[in-house]
């Protein structure tokens, strides 16, 4: 299927590894240029050579802290001025786990700026050209913990749900002008920060990394964690011509694992 999205400009974030780098992949394959945001300059400048010689795109990279604030303000600048993207996939690493009682100040903010309010500001920097041109495709990255909260990873349960309900808001006042917007709910996808959880669930139980590993799969009818591929797949599609009749949507790449409706 021609997805229908050669020669457009894809804005991906969090590209550095695991899902982000595999949907700039992935959009790539199809004809995108691609421009790469993370905070490992070094990695992304991999994944670009790595890109402009598979795909004979044109991509860049950018170093983005998601929690500084002025250097979102200032991608924000580049954003509307010189980037105008076509495509914006939202993307950024979880805070950290533990209870929820006791959070610091410290990390609840961050992982407000980093999860919502940068989002936010992105997404409306994006959305500048996008209205301009009546077309355009907005792609959150969120966790099933949005649906059925994760008890290991409180801070994220509660700001991504609050991204839900900002897409959802969006969707409804951009979609005259040709504009989906859609949250994507990532399962047990195989990617260092799922091996992280796994780990400090180890840790958690005094069980070794093999044990959780098994136990997790047991719990997904699909019997197996996701690729990153399979994920991105359904990612690029979102973001493609091709869907352009879905908008206000979560969709879930999880193996059936949610057990929620």
């Amino acid at each position: 299927m021609d997805l229908g999205i050669k020669g457009k400009t894809a804005l991906v974030l969090g590209a550095s590894q695991g899902i982000g780098a595999g949907i700039a992949r992935a959009l790539a394959g199809e004809g995108c240029n691609i421009i790469v945001g993370a905070r490992r300059e070094d990695v992304l400048a991999d994944l670009v050579g790595e890109i402009k010689s598979n795909h004979g795109v044109e991509a860049e990279a950018y170093s983005i802290d998601m929690t500084d604030k002025a250097g979102v303000a200032a991608m924000c600048d580049k954003i509307r001025g010189e980037w105008k993207p076509d495509i914006l996939l939202n993307n950024a690493g979880g805070p950290p786990g533990g209870n929820i009682i006791g959070i610091d100040d410290e990390i609840w903010e961050a992982s407000l700026q980093a999860l919502l309010m940068s989002v936010i500001r992105i997404s409306e920097a994006a959305l500048d050209a996008m209205i301009e041109r009546k077309w355009g495709r907005i792609l959150t990255v969120t966790s099933s913990g949005v649906i059925a909260p994760i008890p290991t990873i409180p801070v994220s349960n509660v700001v991504r749900s609050g991204i839900v309900s900002y897409s959802k808001t969006l969707s409804n006042e951009v979609a005259k002008h040709g504009i989906t917007v859609n949250t994507i709910i990532p399962g047990r996808i195989d990617t260092e920060r799922t091996k992280n959880m796994d780990a400090f669930a180890a840790e958690k139980q005094s069980i070794s990394v093999e044990e959780v590993q098994k136990k997790s799969q047991g719990m997904i009818p699909a019997g197996r964690y996701g690729t990153v591929e399979e994920f991105a797949d359904v990612a690029a599609f979102l973001l493609s011509e091709r869907a352009s009749y879905v908008t206000g949507s979560q969709i879930r790449i999880d193996g059936g694992a949610i057990k929620n409706v």
